[in-house]
C-alpha cells in the first residue's frame, strides 16, 4: 500500500478576479447586475481606495456599453490620468487624480460625495494641469539625497525642507515638481478621505494626541457642525483664503436624511 504524499500548502498566486458584492461601495455598483466586479489593476491606488478606467467610461460617463468598447476607446489612446495616456481599461485612478478625454474636451476630478462615493466633479482647462498629493513619508536615500512620497505613489527628490509628512503638495504634471506645499495645521481646509465622515470639507479646529494609539482630528464644517476623526483620515485641501481646488455642489457639507428628504420634495414641486 502506497503512503499518501503530504499536502504542502503553497501561496496560489495573485488574485485576479473580484466579485461584485465584495468591491468597494464607493464604486456605486448594482447588486443584481452580475456576478463578477472589474479588478483594478496594480498601481499608483489600492484596490480599496481605487477607481478603475472602465468603471468611469462605462458606468458613469456611459461612453461605452461593454468592457470590450472601453478597451478599444483605451487602446486608441484617448484616455489620460494625470497627463500620462493610459491603455490599461482597469488602471486604478484614485482620489484627487485628473481624468481627460481630449477628444469630448472632458476633464474630470475624483473626488468623494458626502456618503463616501467616488464622483467625477467636471474640472475647467484651467485646472487640469495640476493636483493635490498628500505627503505620507519624508526621508533620505542611502546616498542623502532627500525624497518625499506621496499618496498616489510619487517619489519627489529634492522637496522644500519646510514639507513634513502629513502636508499636501500641488504637483505640476509636465515638470512633476512641487509648486506650492500647504501645512497641516490647525486653520486649514481639509477633506475627508476614509472613515464615515469621507467626503465631508470643513476646517481643522484641533488635534489630539495619543502615544501609543490613533491621533484624533477635530474638524467643523461650513454648516457648524464639528466631527473627529483619525489624522490618517484628513486631507488638506486649502488655507484660510480658500481650497486649492474646485469643490462639487454640495461644498462638502453632509445633510441629515430629513434634510434630503425635504430637498427631493422641492424637486418634485419644481
Amino acid at each position: 500500500q502506497k503512503h499518501a504524499k503530504p499536502r504542502r500548502n503553497m501561496p496560489r498566486g495573485p488574485k485576479k478576479h473580484l466579485k461584485r458584492l465584495n468591491a468597494p461601495h464607493s464604486w456605486m455598483l448594482g447588486k443584481m447586475d452580475g456576478v463578477w466586479a472589474p479588478r483594478p489593476s496594480t498601481g499608483p491606488h489600492k484596490l480599496r481606495e481605487s477607481f478603475p478606467l472602465v468603471l468611469i467610461l462605462r458606468n458613469r460617463l456611459k461612453y461605452a456599453l461593454t468592457m470590450t468598447e472601453v478597451t478599444s476607446i483605451c487602446m486608441r489612446q484617448l484616455v489620460k490620468v494625470d497627463g500620462r495616456v493610459r491603455t490599461d481599461p482597469t488602471f486604478p485612478a484614485g482620489f484627487m487624480d485628473v481624468v481627460s478625454i481630449e477628444e469630448s474636451g472632458d476633464h474630470f476630478r475624483l473626488l468623494f460625495d458626502t456618503k463616501g462615493r467616488f464622483i467625477l466633479h467636471r474640472i475647467e482647462p484651467k485646472e487640469q494641469g495640476y493636483k493635490l498629493c498628500r505627503v505620507t513619508r519624508v526621508a533620505r536615500t542611502n546616498k542623502g539625497i532627500p525624497y518625499l512620497a506621496t499618496h498616489d505613489g510619487r517619489t519627489i527628490r529634492y522637496p522644500d525642507p519646510l514639507v513634513r509628512v502629513n502636508d499636501t503638495i500641488r504637483v505640476n504634471f509636465e515638470s512633476n515638481k512641487i509648486v506650492d506645499f500647504i501645512r497641516f495645521e490647525q486653520g486649514k481646509l481639509v477633506m475627508i478621505t476614509r472613515g464615515r465622515n469621507a467626503g465631508r470639507v470643513g476646517t481643522l479646529t484641533h488635534i489630539e494626541r495619543h502615544l501609543g494609539s490613533f491621533d484624533i482630528v477635530h474638524v467643523r464644517d461650513n454648516a457648524d457642525q464639528t466631527f473627529a476623526t483619525r489624522l490618517q483620515n484628513v486631507f488638506v485641501i486649502g488655507n484660510e483664503q480658500g481650497p486649492f481646488i474646485s469643490l462639487p455642489r454640495s461644498r462638502g457639507i453632509k445633510m441629515t436624511i430629513l434634510q434630503e428628504r425635504q430637498l427631493r420634495q422641492q424637486k418634485g414641486r419644481a
